[in-house]
């Protein structure tokens, strides 16, 4: 995933609100969101490439979310692939608090990353960058590629138009999906600098990035009930392919 925007322990009626996109080149390839035969109580999409996941659930009550830390001078050719650590947590059988300590030893075995892992009662947030465990409190967030919360245009956007759809009571997940399908360019002072060449920055600098090559090809949303009913939403629109909607709704521990 490239751009997340969530409310943790935030509603009254959802435990959990989430809407993200994922960024990806067209080319690599990917299946649509499913439960895994080899693993048949994970719902998650899959990259075809290395194996793992951007994000996902398992109907046990686990979650979990992953963006790259976009560093290009850190960048090593050779690494363990980022999109195994949502999949080992969903497989697992750890807390989310359990699964990070475990993880930090070997955390620069990976390319820069910011990992969520959580479950019905806790949320936490983990960056390789960072090096820190942090427990989520009750809020609106929005994670991209640098660190949590980091205020890039399109984080502080994300959580603004997140925050007035829950205060207007207006959740249903197309509308949701939607508040992040916007392909407008910042103006240049707005634009993240992450390293790149400032043409670059521009095409990363929507919330919804559209180029001949690379751009959004998902947009996923999570909906948790306070009771543990969720509804898994995912709307494609990789080029390449044809474009699909689909939604899963089940209850946690059902």
């Amino acid at each position: 995933m490239c751009l997340i925007t969530f409310a943790w322990d935030y509603d009254p009626v959802y435990q959990l609100v989430l809407v993200a996109n994922r960024d990806e080149f067209y080319a690599r390839p990917t299946e649509n969101a499913h439960f895994w035969p080899q693993h048949p109580e994970v719902l998650a999409g899959k990259d075809l490439s290395a194996g793992g996941t951007w994000l996902g659930l398992n109907r046990q009550g686990q979650f979990a979310a992953l963006t790259n830390y976009r560093d290009p001078a850190q960048f090593a050719r050779v690494a363990q692939s980022r999109g195994e650590l949502p999949l080992h947590y969903l497989t697992g059988a750890t807390s989310p608090q359990s699964y990070l300590a475990q993880l930090r030893p070997r955390a620069e075995q990976y390319n820069g990353f910011n990992l969520l892992v959580g479950n019905s009662n806790d949320l936490f947030y983990y960056s390789n960058y960072e090096n820190k465990t942090r427990k989520l409190a009750s809020g609106l967030y929005g994670l991209s590629n640098h660190l949590l919360d980091t205020p890039w245009h399109k984080v502080s956007t994300a959580k603004v138009r997140l925050g007035a759809a829950i205060a207007a009571r207006e959740l249903a997940p197309d509308g949701l999906a939607m508040l992040l399908h916007d392909s407008n360019p910042p103006p240049d002072s707005l634009v993240q600098q992450t390293g790149l060449a400032m043409e670059q920055e521009r095409v990363l600098a929507p919330l919804f990035i559209a180029s001949p090559n690379y751009g959004t090809c998902c947009t996923t949303v999570m909906l948790v009930t306070r009771q543990g009913k969720v509804t898994f939403y995912e709307k494609t629109y990789n080029p390449l392919r044809p474009a699909t909607t689909q939604t899963f709704t089940l209850t946690w521990g059902g």
